[in-house]
């Protein structure tokens, strides 16, 4: 299952029914999972460990060096889960400190020429979709959806089941289950509801996610008192993520559009 033309070297780990496509390149020391399909021209290197069942397609590169002027070579990762699907010409890179990776969970599709700077942490079933570009050490937590085109900002958080607009520009943390506008910087427009009603919530439950969402964006209250009511309010659940989020936001929140 490996084109002659291909180059593994001797030192790569290639699970069982791994496929190699013509002029693809995996380096000594990178580890592809059982049933993974590896494009023609797409790199696999050294301290890239892949996921069982994975796509990768032509002209993908996992695993170079970060784009960080104060890096020096050490062995630093790219771990990306099983059942990933990432498209062509896709990038992500390394960590930048001795034992720091770049972190990607399962069943996550990354879409063309979408880049992955070093130190990012991706949850489980996050859609990115193409020409999106991360800085480093940004936080993606399960099931966000990015639309094309989005830029954001390092050390920027985003919430579990948010979704990022065409062109988004993000320089705050995005919380959980909101929606971004696009082509603005930093402005929420609403819940992503059609995301909630998928992702299973009830009718109770995205009630109290919208009390939650109206309490931190539409009362006139300042985040902590917003939080603070949150808390009191609302039951233990989905509308408490938001109180969660804001206590783990380091470069404060997105606001709502006027």
């Amino acid at each position: 299952m490996i084109h002659t033309t291909a180059v593994v070297e001797d030192g790569a780990e290639l699970g069982e029914g791994v496929s190699v496509g013509p002029f693809a390149y995996i380096q000594e020391g990178a580890a592809v999972g059982a049933g993974c399909t590896i494009g023609p021209h797409a790199s696999i290197l050294k301290y890239t460990t892949l996921g069982e069942e994975c796509e990768v397609h032509a002209g993908a590169v996992l695993g170079d060096i970060p784009q960080d002027i104060s890096f020096t070579e050490c062995e630093s990762f790219v771990r990306i889960g099983k059942r990933c699907r990432i498209r062509e010409g896709v990038t992500v890179q390394r960590g930048t400190k001795p034992g720091s990776s770049t972190t990607i969970g399962d069943d996550c599709f990354l879409m063309a020429f979408s880049h992955f700077a070093h130190n990012m942490r991706v949850g489980n079933g996050v859609v990115v979709c193409n020409a999106v570009l991360f800085a480093g050490h940004v936080e993606i937590d399960d099931r966000v959806f990015v639309s094309g085109g989005s830029l954001v900002h390092q050390f920027v958080k985003i919430g579990r089941l948010a979704m990022l607009s065409g062109a988004a520009m993000v320089g705050k943390d995005v919380p959980p289950f909101c929606m971004l506008q696009h082509a603005k910087l930093n402005t929420i427009v609403g819940l992503n509801t059609i995301g909630l009603r998928r992702a299973g919530y009830s009718v109770e439950e995205r009630a109290q996610i919208k009390q939650a969402f109206d309490l931190l964006f539409r009362s006139g209250l300042n985040v902590t008192q917003a939080v603070e009511r949150i808390r009191a309010e609302l039951p233990a659940g989905p509308a408490h993520e938001f109180c969660a989020f804001v206590d783990r936001s380091t470069r404060g929140i997105c606001t709502m559009q006027g």
